[in-house]
């Protein structure tokens, strides 16, 4: 066998529980990872429950400009504070035992804590119990936190991605539909593997696309993957794809594309477990591009076919992976998926510092 054709994963990198847990802990955690849309968060006191790495996550908005990340979790007797999205006003209370933190995470009351109406026993200081604080970057819409809290600073981390979207102004962006497809039966290897290698899109979507596949190019650049589309003749149609687009990720979850013109797409991608993902994309436009809510609405049709093509065909490769014959990992271009060999081989060289 050529030495230029490259094997994948083996089967247990997308079904494996052990290799879920060592993921979990050196890729989720260690990592910046896109976790949500501060556009979701719209008022002061709105909080948001999300899970990384099997850990309970809440975001918190403070105020207009600000957006805390903390542990889920209460300083008394650690139970998991906030179970669904919602406006807390000014106060997070638990249901357990009334333990309540302001919007910084301080905690302000510990009801009866040193016995009736003794809410601060002799030794218990409140100032050093409030929430655990996760590290969280804001990079426009886009909320990323860092669990271990030593990740590079996210402007070097992000510097390849930032390199690439030098010509959208990302400062004028304004999110026009959300598509969310909530769990996906796949792991959430192979949703970024399929965004950003071309080889599949004149085969998965040819009745939705047109963008010959000898257009095409793949994007290896650090942590960044992807891959790109240059047209000489573009359609602004929004009954089909023919555009000139990159398609691009920031490892390990982040992805998102550019559409010419005047549209970006971002997904998250959260990972629940070896098996299942859950998935939702935000559509903008960008600098002062208009579109009527018509037009919106036919965008958001396409783009919601599109991505059922994908999610079919990754839901496919994840059953695939239960196949004896798929145990030592399938065979990679490696002309169309050297990016998917590149973002595979970031995965390992995570895995193997546990």
């Amino acid at each position: 066998m050529s030495n230029n054709i490259f094997k994948g994963l083996p089967s247990k990198a997308y079904t494996d529980k052990n290799f879920w847990a060592k993921e979990s802990k050196n890729i989720f955690e260690k990592n910046w990872v896109f976790v949500g849309f501060k556009h979701e968060l719209k008022n002061k006191g709105d909080v948001l429950p999300i899970n990384v790495a099997e850990q309970p996550i809440l975001l918190i908005k403070e105020s207009e400009n600000k957006i805390n990340a903390f542990h889920n979790v209460c300083s008394h007797r650690c139970l998991k504070l906030v179970d669904k999205a919602k406006n807390v006003g000014q106060i997070i209370s638990c249901p357990y035992h009334a333990w309540s933190y302001d919007l910084k995470g301080n905690l302000v009351a510990s009801p009866h804590f040193g016995g009736t109406n003794n809410h601060q026993p002799k030794g218990f200081l409140r100032k050093k119990n409030g929430l655990k604080s996760v590290r969280v970057k804001i990079w426009h819409d886009w909320i990323f936190i860092n669990l271990n809290n030593k990740a590079l600073p996210f402007e070097k981390y992000a510097s390849p991605l930032f390199k690439h979207l030098q010509n959208i102004n990302l400062k004028k962006i304004n999110p026009v539909a959300t598509l969310d497809f909530g769990n996906i039966n796949t792991n959430w290897k192979f949703l970024i593997e399929n965004y950003i290698e071309p080889y599949h899109v004149q085969f998965v979507h040819k009745t939705t696309t047109s963008q010959p596949l000898k257009d095409h190019y793949t994007i290896v650049d650090g942590r960044c993957y992807g891959s790109a589309v240059d047209l000489n003749e573009e359609s602004t149609s929004a009954d089909s794809l023919a555009v000139s687009s990159k398609y691009l990720s920031l490892f390990p979850n982040f992805i998102i594309g550019t559409y010419y013109p005047g549209q970006i797409g971002v997904h998250l991608n959260i990972p629940v477990e070896p098996g299942i993902t859950h998935q939702k994309r935000v559509i903008y436009l960008t600098e002062d591009m208009q579109l009527k809510k018509k037009e919106i609405n036919k965008l958001r049709n396409l783009w919601w076919d599109v991505h059922k093509e994908d999610h079919e065909i990754c839901e496919r490769l994840q059953i695939g992976r239960l196949s004896s014959a798929a145990k030592n990992g399938g065979l990679l271009s490696p002309h169309w998926e050297n990016s998917v060999r590149a973002f595979q081989k970031i995965v390992i060289k995570s895995i193997n510092k546990s």
